[in-house]
């Protein structure tokens, strides 16, 4: 169906009149009608998608056309858009509608995206599976038994099955690079406060990010480079500059250092990985690169912080959804304390009240000191590990997650067996650092086989460099 390969090269054969962009947009959902049973989206903008499409068309005939003029935008379920279903996959906000965009989804839309509608997810981005949405389990598109990772599923899959030209994410431990991995695609978590979470329906405040799913590298530098800045309505939103990501994309890395951590090759990963990741290691080498073993001794505690300072967050963050102001209100309840029992009780899938539960307990009298304050005090240990690393190496390769993407319903009755999913990539949201997923090979079952770079705070561009340098030079020439 396409005939270019990155968003720009779109661009240029838009300008060109090469393609039709209302053409382009009807097949795209034609796409989506035809997988359906993928389940990737909630909701399909098509009259709209249509009607911009003609509207952006004649901004491009007339030479007044933003950066991502025509790119195709699929956007996560608990990122705003006015006046469309802003649901976070979830009973409790059912039928309600966004009073106003994200400030990322706006600079897209400014830029002259179409957005063709809202993904799938997690329930409140809650999982690592896509199997706790109150819309149904997404498919992976590879092998459809098979999940396609979460909290960002949709997303993912409507970028690997190509159902639009990128997607927006959010990753709060690895809620974008883990399905990208599971998908076969690249997913990009950014430093946290590089994108403003304004219009970000907040799961836990501070591990956050807002990320774009991707075909390829050159097209996850461009959505970056304009979804980044300081914003405003986002205290915690960094002043720091923005960087031209695509036109340093190809700047040989040269003198880059890159770490190897022994405690992201132990018990518990996939010997395919191991063996995969390894390959690409010793490419690395050859191509001239600079590989040190480092160490990152408190890796073994990030799950434990993880589950306790997100679920705290999120108890906090869900105390909201009351059924007195917004969404969803139980029908039955005698007394106020009832209606927001009852309304909890039934809007809320089991995921999020376990959550909600955990996060209430840490948080509570008797067992804030022995659990959330000491996370705390390991987030800082953690963040310290990756302080002293980046010391002496640019990046850190690891796997991303330690299998390949799994059978629906094989960890559903095994919440941790399913936390572990999340080991390799919850370190990066403790420590606020970016991190990417970048496919390299397939298994012996034909599945995807994803690997991780993380780099320093707002280092987004060695990140990007190297793994422009593995696609071209490693993957697509072996």
């Amino acid at each position: 169906m396409k005939n270019y390969s990155t968003i720009n090269e779109k661009i240029q054969k838009l300008r060109a009149g090469e393609i039709s962009l209302k053409s382009n947009v009807e097949e795209f959902l034609l796409k989506i009608s035809q997988n359906q049973k993928l389940n990737a989206f909630n909701f399909v903008f098509e009259e709209e998608a249509l009607k911009n499409a003609e509207i952006v068309q004649e901004k491009i005939k007339n030479g007044n056309f933003g950066k991502a003029a025509g790119v195709v935008v699929a956007i996560k379920d608990v990122l705003s858009l006015k006046d469309h279903p802003l649901t976070c996959s979830s009973n409790i906000l059912k039928n309600f509608e966004a009073i106003y965009t994200a400030t990322a989804v706006q600079k897209l839309i400014d830029e002259d995206a179409i957005i063709i509608g809202k993904t799938n997810c997690d329930e409140f981005a809650m999982g690592s599976s896509n199997e706790n949405s109150a819309f149904g389990n997404v498919l992976n598109p590879v092998d459809n038994q098979r999940v396609p990772g979460g909290s960002s599923g949709g997303s993912a899959v409507a970028v690997a099955a190509e159902l639009c030209d990128v997607s927006l994410g959010t990753d709060t431990g690895g809620s974008i690079r883990q399905p990208a991995a599971f998908c076969g695609i690249y997913g990009l978590k950014p430093t946290y406060g590089r994108v403003s979470r304004f219009g970000l329906t907040a799961f836990a405040s501070s591990f956050d990010s807002i990320g774009p799913f991707t075909n390829n590298v050159e097209d996850a530098a461009s959505i970056l480079e304009i979804i980044s800045g300081y914003d405003k309505n986002d205290s915690t939103s960094s002043k720091t500059a923005v960087p031209a990501y695509s036109e340093v994309l190809k700047l040989k890395p040269g003198s880059l250092k890159i770490g190897i951590a022994e405690e992201y090759f132990g018990q518990g990963l996939s010997p395919e990985i191991k063996e995969q990741i390894f390959l690409i290691i010793e490419k690395l080498k050859l191509a001239g690169f600079e590989i040190k073993e480092i160490h990152l001794p408190h890796s073994e505690y990030t799950i434990a912080a993880y589950y306790i300072l997100t679920t705290a967050e999120a108890s906090s963050n869900l105390a909201r959804y009351d059924g007195a102001r917004y969404g969803y209100r139980s029908k039955t309840f005698s007394s106020l304390s009832e209606m927001y029992t009852n309304s909890r009780t039934e809007g809320f899938g089991k995921e999020v009240k376990r959550r909600i539960m955990l996060g209430t307990y840490v948080l509570s009298s008797g067992y804030y000191d022995a659990y959330y304050r000491k996370a705390q005090k390991v987030r800082r240990l953690i963040k310290n590990d990756f302080d002293e690393v980046f010391k002496t190496v640019d990046l850190i390769l690891t796997p991303t997650s330690p299998t390949t993407a799994f059978k629906l319903g094989e960890k559903s009755d095994n919440p941790l067996e399913m936390y572990l999913s999340d080991i390799y990539t919850t370190s990066a949201n403790l420590a606020g650092i970016p991190g990417i997923n970048i496919p390299i090979a397939k298994d012996s079952a034909g599945l995807p086989i994803g690997m991780q770079l993380m780099a320093n705070l707002f280092e987004e561009e060695k990140l990007l460099q190297l793994s422009y340098f593995i696609q071209n030079e490693l993957i697509r020439k072996s």
